[in-house]
């Protein structure tokens, strides 16, 4: 029997460049989506606390229109007006609207 010679096979340098580049991009597109998914995260976590904020203060918010509902009841203004000595005359108010 005859013992084979075995060739090494050579690679051409256009050939190792795109091996280069292939092997390159099979590491970089995992840590790619592993830095976007990460962003995503972040991004969805700041978004939830803004929700937070928001609804807190929209709670504050109906809370205090509700005081000024109150306040600008006219049983309270009248027992205002009588505080300062003030009489409540209907003749007299008038209405201003912000329009």
């Amino acid at each position: 029997m005859a013992s084979k010679k075995s060739r090494k096979v050579k690679l051409l340098k256009g050939e190792k460049f795109m091996y280069g580049i292939v092997i390159c991009l099979l590491l970089a597109i995992p840590m790619f989506n592993v830095y976007t998914s990460s962003l995503l995260s972040e991004t969805n976590n700041e978004v939830e606390k803004l929700r937070n904020n928001i609804e807190s203060q929209e709670l504050v918010n109906q809370s205090l229109a509700m005081q000024v509902d109150e306040l600008a009841s006219l049983e309270n203004i009248q027992k205002v007006a009588e505080a300062y000595g003030l009489s409540y005359i209907n003749g007299n108010i008038k209405i201003i609207s912000a329009e």
